[in-house]
């Protein structure tokens, strides 16, 4: 089956955590489209879209492909009719259509082609439209697509028309209120998103069963979203006591809220460069961390910055090599200072561990995707003083 994945703001890291959770790596090539911020996907795996979008910090939509067809208004209006003809439709039915292309596509033809034919059917229905040629997340939950009606999506690639619907939508509002919500959010530590931890979680490929530690764990972000997935193992530690403390109360908020078990959830108030004195050597499966990135407000002497966090980023990478297990991975972020016209990144030697990239390395020549020299991801949004690299890390046998 024929799947589609609407990818978020940055979609090469996007496409990275979906590529780690559907290990694309191991798929053919012919079974992947990637069409600018779409990701069409051919695979036999079943999953609760859902559910599965619940846990993916990149993906604003998945879908199902129902059809292809030329860029012709009438095939495409009879292809979409059977699409409806399928749902069990009671009361005033709404529907909506979304037109991925790269250039804009005229979906209002095709929409009041629809609503007449329904009426012709005698169903009531309601043409859902916005400003933009595709509907929103918001827009889409609001209206109630997903529950009793429909969002009907079109993908225009080169003037083949890929139509689908849509299964399910990104959770805004309790990613919002996770994020807003929990009782303990320190802004000026540089907070990290809850998508982007869960981004960083699901890059690292860990399974549920495995231990899992943020040596950085500020307010706890990367430990309470990776309990919502599931994850049973997980240790925080940091060198400031203010940071364990906020990291136990979000915790704690979130058990309460959420109502789910944790096995085994343990906290240390210690320097990363004395990990090892509370944790045993090869005994950790994954390292998923934010380090500190430095001053994120006012003047920036770069080069006193970069040589601390240099030697900051050394003494935890000497500490990681220690207690993660063989073939262990980190998946961690490095600053980079983007200054006027000028760009500054870490130099740090990674001891030991070589760079992963889970994107098809047949996908890294695509227009689409933006990697470093050392194929690494940059995540970040102009008016940033320091922008993240994410970069995933494995130990070298």
């Amino acid at each position: 089956m024929q799947y589609f994945f609407v990818l978020g703001s940055n979609p090469t890291l996007s496409l990275a955590e979906l590529s780690a959770v559907f290990n694309l790596n191991q798929e053919k090539k012919e079974n992947i489209i990637l069409l600018e911020n779409i990701l069409i996907l051919e695979t036999k795996n079943e999953f609760d879209a859902t559910k599965l979008i619940a846990k993916l910090g990149g993906t604003i939509k998945i879908g199902v492909i129902d059809f292809e067809s030329e860029n012709n208004k009438d095939s495409i209006v009879d292809e979409t009719l059977k699409i409806i003809d399928q749902k069990d439709i009671s009361g005033k039915f709404n529907f909506g259509i979304s037109g991925y292309s790269r250039k804009p596509m005229n979906i209002r033809p095709i929409g009041m082609e629809i609503k007449n034919q329904l009426r012709v059917k005698e169903i009531s229905c309601r043409f859902v439209v916005s400003r933009e040629a595709t509907l929103s997340s918001v827009v889409v939950e609001q209206n109630k697509l997903l529950k009793s009606g429909v969002e009907i999506v079109l993908i225009n690639d080169r003037g083949k028309i890929y139509g689908g619907h849509t299964l399910a939508v990104q959770p805004f509002k309790e990613l919002s209120y996770r994020d807003y919500g929990r009782p303990a959010r320190d802004d000026r530590s540089g907070l990290l998103p809850p998508k982007l931890a869960q981004i960083m979680i699901n890059l690292s490929g860990a399974k549920i069963s495995d231990t899992l530690i943020d040596p950085f764990c500020g307010s706890g972000t990367i430990l309470t979203e990776a309990a919502l997935m599931g994850y049973q193992n997980l240790i925080g530690t940091d060198i400031s006591p203010k940071a364990i403390e906020d990291t136990r109360k979000n915790m704690e908020w979130i058990l309460k809220n959420f109502q789910f078990p944790i096995s085994n959830f343990q906290l240390f108030n210690i320097t990363s460069a004395k990990l090892s004195s509370k944790i045993q050597n090869n005994n950790i499966d994954v390292i998923i961390t934010e380090p500190y990135l430095g001053p994120q407000r006012g003047k920036i002497d770069v080069k006193r910055v970069k040589k601390e966090l240099e030697e900051l980023y050394q003494k935890s990478l000497k500490e990681f090599y220690k207690i993660l297990k063989p073939g262990g991975r980190i998946v961690m972020v490095f600053p980079i200072f983007q200054l006027q016209a000028s760009s500054f990144k870490l130099q740090a030697d990674l001891y030991g561990f070589k760079i992963i990239n889970p994107i098809p390395e047949f996908l890294w020549g695509d227009k689409n995707i933006k990697l470093t020299e050392r194929k690494t991801i940059i995540y970040g949004r102009e008016g940033q003083k320091i922008w993240r690299e994410i970069v995933i890390l494995e130990k070298m046998n």
